[in-house]
């Protein structure tokens, strides 16, 4: 039951800070003042509810029977009216009673109890299956069959910045939008497959009745079958790191045709968006594409003035061990990260192209200007060190 509580429960929790913005309800996300857990879109969604409502009732009316007893006992049969304790050493029958009624009991909230579970683990017979990986603090997608088989993108949060800071009044999905929304077929099983690249991370979906964990290293999965179009909306349910609020997930569940038009244009948007590592390129090109590489990836850490967070995270501007230093080692740290620290590894997140960008970019920007040795890095000088 800790489980079940754990996949629509912990949900309203993480949605608070989101919700507690807003005026009005979030379309795919909690409502305004909601007390409980939401209707859902799937078949296990639907059963958590009941579950959550059939053992709610039996737990209420075990409450009132237990204490009514005692409270009636206690004043039908106080000392001041005379009231004389019965004395007996044993009683079959309320042996068997007090015995065989809480049996009883408890099977029957485990039975279904354990047939949701079991269901909830059977991702057998799936229609799509998409493969998702945890990063710090995003989302990776890989659709492996159907329509949209080999189409991949990271999935990251859209919020401005400006809004975060206060600078501008918050937006109506304020955390909780991405650049890159998983999009899926109504009334299909969608198998989902999760890992992760650094820490642990979970992935949930209050409204599919969703909530796995993403491990380092293994390979956990879990499905849901939207019986509904729309856009859903959860967030990662692990505590990972320093921006665990900011790596929310959305769902769009379309149509069929939709989605199968939408999986046509991703895959010829993906062939026309290719990087070729092989093209030399030049300086202004690589510090126009490194500047939205570092937005979307480097600057929750960095800080956009390069300056970093003193004793967490290290400074880029003026840094002479990597930066202004030959780029090889510079190049390995991208690629490979730094074990022990909160420096993500990034070979299989960005392709050689956006490597070689954003290593330009913080060679070149704030105080760096370029002084060190080797201010240019092209997509070629990545893949020799792959």
């Amino acid at each position: 039951m800790k489980k079940l509580r754990g996949v629509l429960g912990t949900g309203s929790l993480l949605f608070a800070s989101a919700v507690g913005a807003q005026v009005q309800d979030m379309p795919g996300g909690p409502k305004v003042n909601q007390l409980n857990l939401p209707q859902g879109v799937t078949p296990i969604a639907h059963d958590i509810m009941w579950l959550h409502w059939m053992i709610l009732i039996i737990c209420t009316v075990i409450f009132i029977g237990v204490f009514g007893v005692m409270l009636y006992s206690i004043v039908r049969h106080r000392k001041s009216r005379g009231a004389v304790a019965s004395k007996f050493h044993e009683h079959l029958g309320i042996e068997v009673a007090w015995t065989i009624i809480p049996f009883l009991i408890v099977i029957g909230m485990a039975l279904p109890a354990t047939r949701t579970v079991v269901a909830m683990k059977d991702t057998s017979s799936s229609d799509l299956t998409v493969k998702v990986t945890g990063y710090q603090w995003k989302w990776g997608y890989e659709y492996i069959d159907g329509p949209a088989a080999g189409v991949n993108f990271i999935s990251t949060l859209s919020t401005p910045n400006e809004q975060i800071t206060g600078a501008e009044p918050r937006g109506q999905f304020y955390l909780m939008e991405v650049d890159n929304e998983l999009v899926v077929p109504v009334d299909k099983k969608v198998r989902i497959v999760l890992t992760a690249a650094d820490v642990i991370h979970a992935w949930m979906v209050p409204d599919f009745g969703v909530k796995q964990d993403a491990v380092p290293g293994f390979l956990r999965d879990t499905w849901f079958r939207a019986e509904k179009i729309g856009t859903y909306r959860g967030q990662c349910a692990e505590l990972c790191g320093k921006n665990h609020a900011f790596m929310p997930i959305v769902v769009k569940v379309v149509s069929q045709a939709d989605y199968e038009k939408w999986a046509a244009e991703k895959k010829k948007a993906m062939a026309g968006a290719a990087d070729d590592p092989t093209k030399t390129m030049s300086k202004e090109d690589l510090m126009a594409r490194g500047e939205k590489v570092f937005a979307s990836n480097c600057v929750a850490c960095h800080q956009a003035n390069g300056k970093g967070l003193p004793n967490t995270f290290p400074a880029l501007d003026g840094d002479v061990k990597y930066l202004l230093a030959p780029m090889k080692g510079q190049i390995l740290t991208v690629l490979n990260g730094h074990p022990g620290t909160a420096m993500a590894a990034f070979r299989d997140q960005l392709n050689d192209v956006e490597i070689a960008s954003v290593i330009t970019y913080t060679r070149n920007a704030w105080g760096n200007a370029g002084k060190g040795p080797d201010p240019i890095v092209q997509p070629s000088n990545v893949t020799a060190l792959r």
